[in-house]
């Protein structure tokens, strides 16, 4: 069926999000078009806003609105501890359990070969440079437990263990092929709690 333009595009626009089929984007445009136009607006102010007010930490590549972000400002965190998650969604699962009390480094990726992304296409070159302050003394691996997130764990480690910097990676109370930020609070503490040494 041709619909009219506007609602073309709006579809179009949808179908860009992860996971978003034709027939959900439609049943998205056509309930923005039932909204209240104050709330449309607001929606689409929240996107703009969204897209140009927030940046990444230039400490930990967490997503913020403040350089640096507020964990890495937070004095009263463990500067000693340092957790390397794959993603920022990482961070903010991880902080939903609240026993975390350390800093994060976000990578931004995995090491891949088979798509083509190695070290330096990922913030690996930045933990190395971080790690050069004293202060640090562990370093948390939370990447993901896929075989991605595994070489990308091991990599880092042979990268670190020469520097006298502990090294252990967190428990797999995590499915294996899963992701962090669909791990409930409780899995993810006792991940944590059982971390090993790498």
């Amino acid at each position: 069926m041709q619909y009219p333009t506007p609602i073309s595009k709006l579809i179009e626009g949808f179908m860009k999000l992860p996971g978003v089929g034709p027939k959900t984007a439609g049943r998205l445009a056509f309930y923005v078009l039932e909204m209240k136009e104050d709330d449309v607006l607001d929606f689409a102010k929240a996107l703009v806003s969204a897209k140009r007010e927030l940046t990444y930490c230039s400490t930990c590549h967490h997503i913020t609105d403040t350089d640096p972000c507020w964990i890495c400002e937070d004095k009263q965190r463990d500067q000693s501890l340092v957790c390397v998650v794959q993603d920022v969604k990482d961070v903010i699962a991880m902080e939903k359990m609240k026993d975390f009390q350390g800093l994060y480094h976000v990578l931004h990726g995995a090491i891949s070969p088979m798509d083509g992304i190695g070290p330096e296409d990922i913030k690996v070159p930045e933990l190395i440079k971080r790690l050069q302050n004293d202060e640090i003394q562990e370093v948390i691996i939370a990447t993901n437990p896929t075989i991605e997130g595994e070489a990308t764990a091991m990599y880092i480690s042979r990268l670190v263990k020469p520097t006298g910097i502990k090294v252990t990676r967190i428990a797999h109370g995590l499915p294996i092929g899963g992701d962090l930020e669909y791990a409930d609070e409780v899995t993810l503490s006792k991940a944590m709690e059982g971390r090993r040494e790498l």
